[in-house]
């Protein structure tokens, strides 16, 4: 389940983005729409956001924050206006690492009518580099009979007390480390070499 968060419309779905407010009419798309990254992704530094949006007076604005509620990353964009759908693409440069391996990316509009947010979207993200130094990338593991997070991490990094590392990885999926279960897919995060 994708669990963005558009604050612009009451209808909410199961497989796409969660809207709040006026309803949009049927078979049109929201005045902003993030592809990449999606919810839960472990994103890089910098963080590379796309997707299309339309803003009031054709600026949307971008924001990353920690679970703690730090503002990693403020920024405004242009995009289409009056309506007017415009591709966008930009890479958001952290300068500190994470405190938390949680965060979220917002992207909003500015209402024309009282100067407040809208059309919000909420994305939450995993950032690689609050996960281990040098991130690159991750490998999918499946949980086998007798698995646990220590003996996984023991096979990956040579040393069981980095487990944390994998739970953080996926917090979406699992809250504690006696979670895991035969089947169940893993993001194993791994650093460059």
């Amino acid at each position: 389940m994708i669990q963005t968060i558009n604050t612009n419309s009451k209808i909410s779905h199961q497989s796409s983005q969660i809207y709040t407010s006026t309803p949009e009419p049927i078979n049109s798309l929201p005045s902003i729409s993030v592809r990449q990254p999606l919810p839960h992704d472990i994103v890089d530094n910098p963080i590379r956001v796309c997707g299309i949006a339309t803003g009031f007076e054709n600026i949307i604005h971008l924001r990353v924050r920690d679970n703690n509620g730090t503002k990693l990353f403020r920024h405004f964009l242009t995009v289409g206006g009056n309506g007017i759908l415009a591709n966008f693409s930009v890479g958001l440069p952290l300068k500190i690492v994470p405190t938390t391996p949680q965060g979220t990316l917002e992207i909003f509009s500015i209402s024309a009518a009282n100067g407040s947010k809208s059309n919000q979207v909420i994305v939450p993200i995993v950032f690689g580099n609050a996960l281990l130094l040098r991130y690159f990338g991750f490998y999918q593991y499946t949980v086998i009979p007798g698995d646990t997070l220590f003996s996984i991490a023991q096979q990956v990094y040579g040393d069981g007390r980095l487990s944390r590392r994998i739970l953080e990885a996926n917090r979406h999926q699992i809250n504690r480390s006696h979670q895991i279960y035969p089947g169940l897919v893993l993001r194993v995060p791994v650093s460059k070499f």
